[in-house]
């Protein structure tokens, strides 16, 4: 694979997606975001791929990957899980919950829901996020696995009740 930020490559699986690659496609975008390496996240979205976070609006690889670094610096502790909600032909759509403290020590889990779409590379070429923070108690996290991807054995959101 190829982390030249000029030149897109391919990234299994292709649209049109099944269930099964739908499912794969989220897992995949999950472990990455979780491994917390903008560059290499940035090569699996297309050279123009634009994006609407919040109220964040982000077009390119460049920016993506100062928006996440951005978003890591603030985000301590990150851990997210990703579920499949729906998909058809080139599109995806995600619901997600993600864990995480500021500089300060305050603990929010973050409920959000995504749209994605894909060119015929399976770059991602949209990714439409809303997001709402929830403050908790260090001892309402349910994320508690080591920094980096989800262990397999791990429950989902729907198993978890969030």
């Amino acid at each position: 694979m190829n982390f030249n930020l000029d030149f897109e490559d391919m990234r299994k699986p292709l649209p049109a997606f099944t269930r099964k690659s739908a499912i794969q496609k989220v897992r995949i975008a999950e472990d990455a975001w979780n491994n917390k390496n903008p560059e290499k996240i940035a090569n699996a979205y297309s050279l123009d791929s634009q994006w609407r976070n919040r109220d964040q609006f982000v077009k390119g690889r460049d920016a993506i990957i100062q928006f996440l670094t951005g978003k890591w610096d603030k985000e301590l502790e990150y851990r997210l899980i990703k579920e499949l909600w729906a998909y058809e032909e080139n599109r995806i759509a995600v619901r997600y919950v993600y864990e995480w403290h500021d500089k300060d020590g305050n603990w929010f889990r973050s409920h959000g829901n995504e749209n994605w779409a894909f060119n015929e590379k399976g770059l991602m070429t949209e990714r439409h996020a809303s997001i709402n923070d929830v403050a908790i108690l260090e001892s309402e996290r349910k994320f508690l696995w080591p920094l980096g991807p989800r262990p397999a054995d791990h429950p989902e959101l729907s198993e978890l009740g969030l």
